[in-house]
């Protein structure tokens, strides 16, 4: 288990855990068992997709979200 921010771009995962604020990630997709795809990461902020939309989460948030 490893946080978001240790993918490269290009790289899928599924999400195992989700802590934070975790009522807002969930909205935006982020639940247990989900497939996360890294689109690009720039300074550890990182471009997501999550389903069918893509989503833009900062370092720290990013941090949170374990694969």
């Amino acid at each position: 288990m490893m946080p978001l921010t240790m993918l490269n771009p290009g790289e899928s995962a599924s999400i195992v855990r989700v802590g934070g604020t975790k009522r807002f990630l969930e909205n935006l997709g982020f639940v247990a068992g989900s497939e996360v795809k890294v689109i690009s990461s720039n300074e550890g902020n990182i471009i997501a997709q999550i389903k069918e939309s893509r989503v833009a989460v900062s370092k720290g948030i990013a941090n949170k979200i374990m694969v």
